[in-house]
């Protein structure tokens, strides 16, 4: 980098023979740029003289014969049309004048690199030379962030073009009309003054496995499986029809696949090849092969009960969405309590409400949830509350003093979630059943969410979403009372009503 400060033009040859040529007598100077005096100055007032005139000449616009120097020192060029030296902006002609986190700041003769968040402050009265007479005359007429074109019309400048912005290098830089903005690119978010990766994996976007990446991430599945169209979920290979080293015969089964062998051959200790051969011309049938005979009892005498099974729950886990049960040449799905068998592997919640399996009284209300139900009173009101409807709503007269301070209503409503649900997850939409003219609805979690588990995400003026932050683990209840607080400025006017959701989370994933 180059010595900063204060510059001077270069003068050419006009003045080397003047100091050259300086001496005590006043013989004439053979020079002809030599100052018309100076013949007849002793040598050290000459001296003097030719300090002034260096100081003179300091300012790179003010020489009085600057129409004849056409050579300016580094940092400077020739103006023709002015007529003077003007400063290069070398942050502009420059490539990457400045490397990593700094920035390039143009000064006189040369420029600065400083730290991206320093504030730059023009001083006017220190070393640097004056601003020229035509820029104190004329001053930027545009407002903050334009500067005027060669038709005079204010346009903007881009901050972001012409690096003058503190964005840090983790940050985006993006023009704005007469301004910029500091933005973190996708899959970041801003912590402080920086941009940090985003872990999506902790909101289990896959199904399987994920791995986190910077400003993004890669869902990966487990042997037998691979990612389905959208990226995240992951759908069962037919290894069979893939090649699988099944010596005669392939069954694909879900994430996995079996070998089995024709009739008279049994599966071998590697569960691919086959092996034995036993014929059956007579009975009992008698074994060729030395390895089928330790299968299958005896060479001589073999008998149906010699066969053995094949244990088809170990080789996958992914056979029953639950619990798989082997059986004598088979296996089967098993559901937990509260669940049935759906086809042959899933499970699916029963509604103990619709079909009836409940044991609640005429005044008790049916809730089903994820692999059970819950019988609630009809009349949920507690004072100074009163039921006004069979909706579960629940009123605060106005006439009541105790009513000064709470929610003007109370509706009960249910929800049922499974465990470890991918987050974040919509819940529940609290909409809201009036709408006044001039008012404004806030939505929020009025009680019930001390660890954080749920969010609200309003969406408009009238409604809002509960939102599941993170992964819960059940069987757990949540009792959330979500608060629409009504707000009118021009009258004074605020309410508030609450809607007590009880939030159902199963024991299982389905």
């Amino acid at each position: 980098m180059r010595q900063l400060g204060p510059r001077l033009p270069f003068l050419g040859q006009g003045m080397g023979g003047a100091v050259a040529e300086a001496s005590d007598s006043c013989s004439p100077s053979p020079s002809p740029r030599m100052l018309p005096f100076a013949s007849c100055l002793p040598g050290s007032l000459l001296l003097w003289a030719l300090l002034l005139l260096l100081l003179g000449a300091a300012s790179p616009q003010d020489s009085e014969e600057s129409d004849s120097y056409t050579e300016c020192t580094d940092g400077y060029e020739w103006d023709a049309g002015s007529q003077h030296c003007r400063d290069v902006n070398e942050c502009l002609t420059i490539p990457e004048a400045c490397k990593g986190e700094m920035k390039c700041i143009n000064h006189y003769g040369g420029y600065l690199c400083l730290p991206r968040s320093a504030a730059v402050i023009s001083d006017l009265q220190g070393e640097g030379p004056p601003p020229s007479a035509a820029s104190a005359q004329h001053p930027n007429p545009c407002p903050p962030g334009y500067e005027p074109d060669e038709q005079a019309s204010c346009v903007d400048v881009d901050e972001c073009a012409q690096a003058l912005h503190d964005c840090r290098p983790s940050q985006d830089c993006h023009n704005l009309p007469g301004s910029y903005q500091c933005t973190c690119p996708d899959g970041y978010r801003k912590i402080g003054p920086e941009c940090v990766d985003i872990d999506e994996c902790r909101y289990r976007y896959c199904q399987h496995r994920c791995v986190n990446l910077p400003g993004s991430f890669r869902c990966q599945c487990e042997p037998g499986f691979q990612l389905g169209p959208n990226n995240r979920s992951c759908v069962d290979v037919n290894e069979c029809d893939m090649g699988a080293p099944c010596e005669q015969r392939c069954f694909n089964s879900y994430g996995t696949f079996l070998c089995r062998c024709n009739q008279g051959y049994e599966l071998h200790r590697d569960g691919f090849s086959c092996s034995g051969f036993c014929v059956s011309f007579s009975a009992p049938p008698t074994c060729m092969n030395s390895i089928a005979s330790w299968l299958l009892g005896t060479p001589s005498s073999v008998g149906a009960s010699s066969v053995l099974d094949i244990d088809e729950c170990s080789y996958s886990s992914y056979l029953c969405q639950y619990r798989c049960v082997n059986e004598p040449g088979r296996f089967s799905c098993h559901c937990p309590q509260g669940y049935q068998l759906l086809a042959t592997r899933l499970c699916q919640d029963i509604d103990e409400c619709e079909s009836g399996a409940h044991q609640c009284s005429e005044a008790q209300t049916c809730v089903n949830f994820h692999g059970g139900y819950r019988c609630v009173d009809t009349n949920r009101c507690v004072e100074p509350y009163v039921q006004v409807s069979s909706d579960n709503r629940c009123l605060c007269p106005a006439s009541n003093p105790l009513c000064r301070e709470q929610p003007s209503s109370i509706v009960h409503r249910y929800v049922s979630i499974t465990s470890e649900r991918s987050v974040p997850a919509d819940v529940f939409q609290i909409q809201a059943t009036s709408v006044y003219p001039g008012a404004y609805n806030a939505f929020q979690i009025r009680a019930g969410n001390t660890q954080g588990d749920f969010y609200i995400r309003q969406i408009n003026n009238v409604s809002a979403m509960l939102v599941l932050a993170r992964p819960v683990t059940g069987p757990r209840e949540y009792v959330l009372d979500l608060e629409m607080v009504t707000m009118n400025s021009l009258m004074s006017y605020r309410a508030s009503s609450v809607l007590r959701l009880t939030v159902f989370v199963g024991a299982y994933t389905f």
